[in-house]
């Protein structure tokens, strides 16, 4: 592992510096994280026996079974980003995981090659120049996230989660930390995903993150109660193509 592929706020908890001679961030703000102590103010998430080993047990079923089930639909989708746009089926970016750590996330490349990477759609100048035919429609139907079920197989991810969010998106990250949302697994979907997705401003799916943390730490059939909800809203919200903001973010605060 390179020492690009270590986060060197791993673990720590952290709050953003503004600073204007930094450069701006992937969230466009010009500062960078530091190390805060912690307090009552930002607790340390601590998990439980039912985040620890069944939600973990059931995120193995699941995967297991999507990716066996799925098998001809990824197959179907990576023929068509191949003829659309020659080049590599998937997408992979560095993210922030469990603590803060680094991982690799997949996604079917839903964009040209020529696309600008580690940079959020919404800070895309145009980004509808570079949304391939094919990946409009997977992009519209959530069908790009599918490969994360691979992450989730291996541990890098959950079912329900926070979305991780890009190294690079220290705002996002800071935000995380006050509700210690940064202290569980991301997950393919989550509460905040559900409750506005791309329309939400950043201290407002931080806090809808922490919320979901909160519920985890009920344990027991509550907490496994509120991950079948957060699952179920999901199917209703991905039908419907809910939140779904092409090179917008915030859109509910600005309508």
């Amino acid at each position: 592992m390179s020492k690009t592929d270590i986060n060197p706020m791993q673990g720590k908890r952290v709050q953003l510096l503004i600073c204007e001679d930094d450069p701006a961030n992937a969230d466009g703000i010009k500062g960078h994280l530091v190390e805060v102590p912690v307090s009552s103010a930002n607790p340390v998430h601590k998990r439980g026996f039912y985040e620890k080993y069944i939600k973990r047990l059931l995120d193995i079923v699941l995967s297991f079974l999507g990716l066996v089930l799925l098998s001809p639909v990824f197959l179907i989708l990576s023929l068509a980003i191949v003829i659309d746009d020659p080049g590599p089926v998937f997408f992979a970016q560095k993210r922030i995981g469990l603590d803060k750590k680094y991982f690799r996330l997949h996604k079917f490349r839903s964009m040209k090659m020529s696309t600008p990477h580690d940079r959020p759609t919404h800070m895309l100048d145009n980004p509808e120049q570079y949304i391939t035919k094919t990946g409009k429609f997977i992009r519209a139907h959530s069908l790009d996230e599918l490969p994360q079920i691979w992450d989730i197989f291996i541990g890098n991810m959950s079912v329900i989660g926070p979305r991780p969010g890009l190294w690079n998106q220290d705002f996002l990250t800071a935000e995380r930390d006050r509700y210690g949302a940064n202290d569980v697994k991301p997950g393919l979907t989550g509460w905040a995903q559900i409750n506005g997705r791309d329309e939400l401003e950043i201290p407002v799916k931080a806090r809808l993150d922490g919320d979901y943390v909160r519920k985890l730490e009920e344990g027991g059939f509550k907490a496994f109660a509120f991950d079948v909800r957060c699952f179920a809203l999901t199917v209703f919200s991905v039908a419907r193509g809910d939140g779904v903001v092409e090179g917008g973010t915030g859109s509910m605060k600005k309508d």
